[in-house]
């Protein structure tokens, strides 16, 4: 296993629909155990294969909820269902969100409270989870991912004019732009 080095936005990779994951072979498996390692050394909770230059189908999600429960696995080729967002502005105590491939940035972002996740897992089998709260919400950053949309382009247009400045600050916005977990420090 090994640790990867992530995108930052503006890597054409980032921005693009993935494709699907053809077979489940030992290539895959190897790559769902560097993103594994990737995710952990970040630290995330979720890693798509677009964040680590592969324009697959998959994503890698690990978080433990309020009660203890520890949510740790692949969604290969998944489906998502959300149900609809609350309206109103974000709560920024409870809707703060981050992204490993923004490092060190949070914004505020309304997501829908509930998500349904259907997905191909390493062993080939099919399998769904229903999803509140804080997993929904992962099973939903990552997804977006998946289709090219990183959660900077659902901001509303302030936040979307902060990050601009932030981009144009550090340099980002430009393909071929990546850190690597525990060698640069970017709070991410």
């Amino acid at each position: 296993m090994a640790v990867l080095p992530i995108r930052i936005t503006g890597d054409p990779v980032l921005h693009s629909p993935a494709l699907p994951v053809e077979q489940i072979d030992d290539e895959i498996r190897a790559l769902v155990a560097d993103m594994f390692e990737t995710m952990d050394a970040a630290p995330g909770v979720g890693l798509a294969g677009p964040q680590v230059g592969v324009g697959l189908r998959l994503f890698t999600y690990g978080w433990v909820d309020e009660a203890g429960t520890r949510w740790r696995g692949v969604a290969i080729n998944p489906e998502l269902w959300i149900s609809p967002p609350p309206a109103g502005e974000p709560d920024l105590d409870e809707e703060s969100e981050g992204c490993l491939s923004v490092p060190g940035e949070r914004f505020g972002l309304r997501r829908a409270d509930r998500a349904i996740l259907r997905a191909t897992d390493l062993d080939g089998e099919r399998f769904e989870i229903e999803a509140e709260g804080w997993l929904a919400r992962i099973f939903q950053h990552e997804y977006d991912h998946l289709d090219g949309t990183l959660y900077t382009d659902r901001l509303g247009e302030r936040d979307q004019r902060i990050l601009a400045k932030i981009i144009r600050k550090l340099g980002w916005g430009k393909p071929g732009q990546q850190w690597m977990p525990g060698v640069d420090d970017l709070d991410a």
